[in-house]
């Protein structure tokens, strides 16, 4: 590591070995400082003016920046060394968990993909007139606004904004490009005396705005409405929560940047194929509705996407993977974390998984509590999600006695619980922490009896599937498969033999290539670690011949094709030559034989026993040949022409 570490023990409250830290990572360091952001300043705005450098210390981010900008040099990365490690009751050294962090630091990370988001500030406020109206006159000075009235009430006499009266009946998309349609609207008439008066009701009223200000206290227009950016909406009888919803829709004014948080591969998606619906899974997940079918794929609405990561973790075949950061960055930072702490001396470490709720929690425990024990590693990542069960073991196999998510507000519980079942099943040791007290999350932290780390670590690399299938051949030395979960993407296809026919239509769909076939035997072949599980070999059988076991097979046999049904081909009759099912054949003679008009002569019943070439030459020579035509005509000539003239 060629970064210099800018180092301050925070006042003395924290012991930092500068020499070891230096040797256990690698990385030049500075002198020990004390007050860095105060009476020896002039060091950080040295080392800010010779970059190349990491400052210890993310509480003063702010400070350091804004020194930065005022020397006119580049602000440094910062890495938090004491809330994480050094503020903490263990009498365990740090020194371990310091350089695994420092590590982690040095890891290059991609650029973040945005898009540009343009909102004028056209906002539709919706509610009655008692909280609609003053909200409209808080913004009018802001915002370009209209107000939909649900009420009976009079219009206000003003052209500061415009009013309407009706039933919002739908709503599409999201900041900066929401879509309308409004019945019953009732417009103003701006001429007159009086009370303003209104157009006659009519429906399917449409029109577009950037902001939706939601003051009506019913059902939100949007699942997850959280998400969903640029809608807003608030109780109008709790007037502080309207208040915060006028000042939030205030500053939605101008350009933004949206992260691109997902990125799809379309043709690895196993939604459907030839109208059959197969993986639904993260259209069953997503809690905002940003992905929709779309044919055979799915397709996902980046303005609607929230980044909660559930879709990434879901996903059998790679289709969808979380991009804010990639996957094999995460994966890096797993792996690089476990490999510097126990380099540094450090035995059985522990995985802490946290988003940003959880950092503040670390934060409130090291100042205030016992901070995390000196074994406790944490990781922090935008979307908790997306740390799915691929992560989990590829953490487990890389060397961390235990994985520890910590839970928090408005994540996708439910998507999580899974994975960390799926996770287990498959050799992972993996804890869910639900706890909303600083406290009460360090002190189940020290409490906690980790299992023994697994004897020798692996760092496999890959797709997440190739991931999870190393990890856990790693955990289960002994095993050969593991039974999985229900909804699993691992798995085996079971095929009742006496039930299926060969007719290999669940070959032509499936959509990872895991069924295949034989173009010399009739023969259904099967490799098992390429199934998805995604059902639609058995939806599509038409003799409803095969089930799905989920389960994972650890030996190297679910690598290779084997042969899941075959039985022995029929030879033409004609020449011999080995085509379609024995089986198949016979019974199809069987049943047309003498019962059907077409094959009532023993001539037409011995075609269905013929290859496709003898069947057509026998078609051709039979006496009723439906190949033949009529007699062509004889070409004319000029003879034929001459001989019409009059004048010959």
């Amino acid at each position: 590591m060629g970064k210099t570490l800018i180092l301050c023990d925070c006042s003395g409250s924290q012991v930092i070995d500068s020499s070891a830290l230096s040797d256990a990572t690698g990385a030049p360091v500075s002198k020990l400082h004390s007050a860095l952001c105060t009476t020896q300043i002039e060091h950080a705005a040295a080392a800010i003016s010779g970059g190349d450098a990491i400052i210890c210390c993310t509480q003063e981010q702010r400070l350091f920046e804004a020194l930065a900008d005022e020397i006119e040099a580049p602000a440094l990365p910062v890495l938090d060394l004491r809330d994480r490690a050094g503020w903490s009751s263990d009498p365990a050294s740090k020194l371990p968990k310091m350089a695994a962090l420092v590590a982690e630091a040095a890891l290059p990370a991609p650029s973040e993909k945005v898009m540009d988001v343009r909102s004028e500030g056209l906002c539709l406020i919706i509610g009655a007139e008692p909280v609609a109206i003053p909200a409209a006159e808080a913004l009018k000075e802001h915002l370009g606004v209209t107000v939909l009235l649900t009420d009976g009430s009079d219009l206000p006499v003003t052209r500061a904004y415009d009013v309407i009266r009706g039933q919002l009946k739908t709503a599409q998309g999201a900041l900066g490009q929401f879509s309308v349609q409004i019945d019953a609207l009732e417009q103003l008439e701006p001429g007159g005396r009086g009370v303003p008066q209104l157009t006659a009701p009519r429906d399917g009223g449409r029109s577009e705005c950037d902001i939706i200000l939601d003051l009506t206290g019913g059902t939100p227009l949007f699942p997850a409405p959280e998400k969903r950016e640029g809608y807003l909406r608030a109780d109008p009888a709790h007037a502080p929560s309207v208040s915060e919803a006028v000042m939030k829709a205030s500053h939605l004014v101008g350009t933004f940047e949206k992260p691109l948080y997902i990125k799809a591969e379309p043709l690895l998606c196993a939604h459907s194929r030839a109208s059959q619906t197969g993986c639904s899974r993260c259209l069953d997940a997503c809690p905002t509705g940003a992905i929709q079918p779309n044919g055979d794929h799915v397709v996902i609405d980046p303005m609607i996407c929230a980044g909660c990561g559930a879709c990434s973790s879901l996903c059998p075949s790679g289709a969808i993977s979380y991009d804010a950061p990639p996957v094999d960055l995460t994966m890096r930072r797993t792996q690089t974390l476990a490999r510097a702490y126990l380099e540094a001396g450090g035995e059985a470490p522990r995985l802490l998984v946290v988003n940003d709720h959880g950092s503040e929690m670390i934060r409130l425990s090291a100042r205030f509590g016992r901070g995390l024990p000196a074994d406790v590693i944490p990781l922090e990542i935008p979307a908790l999600a997306a740390f799915g069960h691929a992560e989990m073991l590829a953490a487990s196999a890389a060397g961390f006695a235990d994985v520890t998510l910590l839970m928090a507000p408005g994540v996708d519980a439910d998507v999580i619980a899974y994975e960390v079942d799926l996770a287990r099943a498959m050799g992972a040791k993996v804890t869910l922490l639900d706890a909303s007290d600083p406290d009460a999350m360090s002190d189940a932290l020290y409490d906690a009896v980790s299992p023994a780390p697994i004897a020798t670590p692996v760092r496999p690399v890959g797709s997440r599937r190739q991931i999870a299938r190393q990890a856990a051949v790693a955990l289960n030395p002994e095993a050969e498969v593991l039974p999985l979960p229900d909804g699993a993407p691992y798995g085996a296809t079971v095929i009742d033999t006496d039930a299926c026919t060969l007719c290999l239509s669940c070959v032509s769909l499936c959509p990872s290539g895991a069924l295949g076939d034989n173009p010399d035997l009739p023969q259904l072949r099967f490799q098992e670690d390429a199934c998805l599980q995604c059902g639609i070999c058995a939806s599509t059988c038409p003799e409803k011949a095969i089930t799905l076991a989920p389960q994972m097979n650890l030996t190297p046999a679910a690598l290779d094709q084997r042969v899941l049904h075959e039985e022995e081909p029929f030879a033409c009759v004609e020449c011999g030559a080995l085509f379609g099912v024995k089986s198949t054949i016979e019974k199809i003679t069987e049943k047309l034989a003498g019962n059907h008009a077409m094959f009532s002569n023993p001539e037409a019943v011995r075609m269905i026993q013929m290859c496709d070439d003898c069947r057509v030459n026998a078609q051709y020579h039979a006496k009723n040949n439906p190949f033949e035509g009529g007699e062509r005509p004889r070409p004319r000539t000029t003879a034929d022409y001459l001989s019409k003239r009059r004048d010959h």
